[in-house]
Order: C-alpha cells, then structure tokens, then sequence
C-alpha cells in the first residue's frame, strides 16, 4: 500500500478552480447525499448517477437495481448527457469523497497552475466524460450507476505524471513516509488499476476501473494541450 501524502511543489497563486470543485464535492455531499445517509444518499446515486446502458439505451425500459434494503432504481433509456456531469460529483461513501478529495488537493494545484484556471475547469470536466464513456464501453448495458469524481481526479495526476515526472511525492509506504519521484508514484497507481480492471471486463462491477484508467490516458493527452505554453484563446 502507497498512498500521497503531500508534494514539494510551491504553487505561486489560490488554485481557486481546485478549491472550488472540492468545495462543490462536498456541498453536493452534504445536501443531496446527507453526508452518506438513507435513504437520500440511494436516491441521490439513482437520481444523479451515470447508468451506460441509460445512455446508450441498451438496457430494456424499466430495468431496476435495488441500491439499499428499501431502495429500488428503475431506468428508462433516455439520452441524459447531464449525468455524464452530476455524477462527477456524487459519491458513494465517506471513504469514497475523502480519499478523492484528498488526491484532487495534492495534485490539482499544480495542474491548475500550469493550465490556468480556465483551462483547467475545461480539463477536468472532459477528463471526467471521457472516463465516463471509457467505463461504459467496458460494458455498455451496465445498470450500475457510476459516481464519484475519480474519473477526473485520475485525468488530474496524468496530468501530473506528464508535467513533474521528477518532482517528489512525499508517500506514505507502509508504516514509512518516503520522497517518491511522481511518475513512480502515479504509474503504480495506474498499473493497480489495469491489472485490478482487467478481470473485470464485461462485468458490473462496483468499482470503475477503467473509469480511473481512461481518466488517467486523457490526462496525459489533454495535458499537452492545455499547458499554458500552448496559444489558446483563453
């Protein structure tokens, strides 16, 4: 077990867009999710979570998952692209919000920095997506609903990988902190969700493999981009 501690990069400005996204997370949490609990959080999940076979309507009308003890989600295939955006910010349990919250705060500043705020609000959200339709071509008549902001959150640290591959991470190792160049870092979580994803292929599966996967890829697409070197319009 590895887990990121902090990085040694100093940021020379408020990354307001990191603080901001974190910031809705957890307001979403709160008041939609009431901080995990029944029934809202199911409904919540149901209500605003990104079902493939939904979107792609290859499941048939009226299929149904039960999500709690008294919670049973029906599905009628309708083309609703605006999943694609409100499950980037629900989440499935104190676990799930804290630890992706805690990866977007060590490694989203520094993105942001070298994208700009603009730039990097555009980055996320299509870093989000394109994890969203990576996990549905895995299986595209999958009633599970798909939450949770980690699709985006592994579009930031390939990002990261790309742009401070030699920068250190301060990463807890076991029982030990230890200074870990980041492409070490963010490549073995990368290869922890290849080989955890694999497997699971086809399969409704409860965690977003290839979700974290295709995040991860279109970071370090996008992230040659939208560096603030590149001359956009904005």
């Amino acid at each position: 077990m590895i887990f990121p501690l902090r990085d040694e990069i100093k940021t020379h400005g408020t990354p307001y867009v990191t603080y901001s996204i974190i910031a809705l997370n957890g307001i979403a949490w709160c008041i939609l999710q009431s901080f995990g609990n029944e029934p809202d959080l199911s409904e919540s999940i149901c209500k605003y979570g990104f079902v493939p076979g939904n979107l792609l309507e290859t499941i048939n009308p009226g299929e149904a998952i039960r999500l709690s003890e008294n919670m049973v989600c029906r599905f009628w295939p309708d083309a609703d692209f605006f999943r694609l955006i409100t499950s980037m910010f629900m989440h499935g349990g104190w676990m799930h919000i804290i630890g992706n919250m805690w990866f977007l705060w060590v490694f989203g500043d520094n993105v942001e920095e070298a994208m700009g705020p603009l730039r990097f609000a555009l980055f996320y959200i299509l870093a989000g997506v394109i994890a969203a339709f990576f996990q549905a071509a895995t299986d595209t008549s999958s009633v599970i609903p798909m939450v949770g902001a980690s699709g985006a959150i592994g579009g930031v640290m390939g990002a990261y990988a790309l742009l401070y591959p030699r920068h250190k991470i301060h990463t807890l190792v076991l029982f030990f902190v230890i200074r870990i160049p980041a492409v070490f870092v963010l490549g073995w979580w990368f290869m922890i969700q290849f080989l955890s994803g694999l497997p699971n292929l086809g399969a409704n599966e409860s965690v977003a493999f290839w979700a974290h996967i295709g995040g991860f890829l279109s970071g370090l697409i996008m992230a040659t981009l939208l560096r603030r070197d590149k001359h956009w319009y904005f």
